[in-house]
């Protein structure tokens, strides 16, 4: 008989879990498994990229991407319908109010956070027993695995440093105790994750981010990519418009350069709730036609292929899927030195990592500008980075043992 296998996400929306799941599902022998998937909050754009044997236990699903102003508007209304579905509304009332006093007195506000909680108690819930739950990503995911889920065994995924993306004990009710398994996807993120839960050390292992190189290489060379007829320097970040993605600090540094006279243009391929802050950024500082934000793509590899430089000013990462595309087709990389980036990139070797302040991020894309062989010799060794799957299957697989 078929193993049944359950997986759990917060949302289908194009980021770098999302994309490293649809990976594994592809990977996965629909001989050996039964396949499930079930997504918190019911929406997300890449619910079109699902493999063909893998079951969508959502009865009702949106196809919005929640970085967008209609995903936005629907998540709003799935959070009001989830205080009052499965009942027990007070709960679910007094644990937002609580955690909320938490982070105002903090200064940490996280609403993304907040109500992950109520989401999970007003999903949908199913009869189904399975052999194993994966909770693929931290918050709703999880919490639904360890409180809504009937499995011989569980398992959960770390994607992200766990402090700094704002998660708490007190948000989290201890579920990681109802897991067997804890991944995280790189060593920086395991080490953190240990910060907040030292007690579950002794089930906590690195399960690097499967990408599919080949595929990456491939679509490429399909047909997109720059549209502007633009000839002069091109900058690439890929990244959902959020905080932790510094590009507030990325829009002053392209000021600095511009400033200079130099013959650079940025653009961004994501989506996101800073949209608007972000233009209004642009516009104030006169670089309207000098940092683009280009909204999302279906194929962002052409974008990456064609560009001078590619950078990752983040604030904090678990482990970048944009960073490991970017190296995949060969990109001179530049990233902020901070968690998860530091993992990826050796620093003078297949890339540079500096601080993350606009004077720094200036100076080092006009380094790299004005000096077209060190790009050149930073792309071929990032380009020479192998990433395989066997070992991640295979430690996958053997959960079900």
């Amino acid at each position: 008989m078929k193993k049944k296998l359950l997986f759990v996400i917060n949302t289908l929306s194009r980021a770098g879990a999302e994309v490293a799941l649809l990976e594994i599902l592809q990977k996965l022998d629909e001989r050996e498994f039964e396949i499930f998937l079930y997504v918190v909050t019911g929406q997300g754009e890449l619910v079109g990229g699902l493999p063909d044997h893998v079951r969508l236990l959502n009865p009702v699903f949106c196809a919005d991407s929640v970085l967008t102003g209609k995903g936005r508007r629907a998540l709003v209304k799935k959070v009001c319908q989830s205080f009052v579905k499965n009942g027990r509304i007070i709960f679910k009332i007094r644990y937002v109010m609580k955690n909320l006093v938490t982070m105002m007195k903090e200064k940490r506000l996280r609403a993304d956070k907040l109500f992950w909680r109520v989401l999970s108690d007003g999903a949908d819930r199913f009869e189904l027993c399975f052999d194993l739950a994966v909770a693929w990503i931290e918050g709703g995911s999880a919490y639904y695995v360890a409180d809504h889920v009937n499995a011989r065994k569980k398992a959960a995924f770390i994607h992200i440093d766990y402090e700094s993306a704002g998660y708490t004990r007190a948000m989290d009710q201890d579920c990681f105790g109802e897991f067997e398994n804890i991944f995280a996807v790189s060593e920086e993120t395991k080490n953190h994750f240990l910060q907040v839960y030292p007690e579950y050390a002794a089930k906590l292992e690195v399960f690097h981010n499967i990408i599919d190189q080949e595929r990456i290489c491939l679509k490429a060379l399909e047909k997109g990519g720059f549209s502007d007829g633009y000839g002069g320097f091109r900058v690439l970040t890929v990244g959902r418009l959020t905080g932790q993605k510094g590009f507030d600090i990325a829009i002053e540094a392209m000021k600095l350069l511009k400033e200079k006279g130099y013959a650079i243009r940025w653009y961004v391929l994501g989506e996101g709730e800073q949209k608007k802050a972000l233009l209004r950024k642009i516009q104030g500082l006169h670089l309207e036609k000098d940092f683009l934000l280009l909204g999302q793509t279906e194929n962002p590899y052409p974008y990456y292929a064609q560009a001078d430089l590619y950078v990752h000013a983040t604030r904090y990462e678990g482990k970048s899927i944009a960073v490991q595309e970017a190296q995949t087709l060969g990109c001179a990389v530049l990233a902020s030195d901070c968690n998860g980036n530091r993992e990826q990139i050796r620093d003078g070797e297949d890339g540079i990592l500096c601080e993350l302040n606009p004077r720094v991020i200036a100076e080092k894309i006009e380094e790299l500008y004005l000096d077209e062989e060190k790009r050149k010799m930073l792309g071929e060794e990032a380009g020479k980075k192998k990433i395989t799957y066997e070992e991640q299957l295979h430690l996958f697989q053997s959960l079900l043992e």
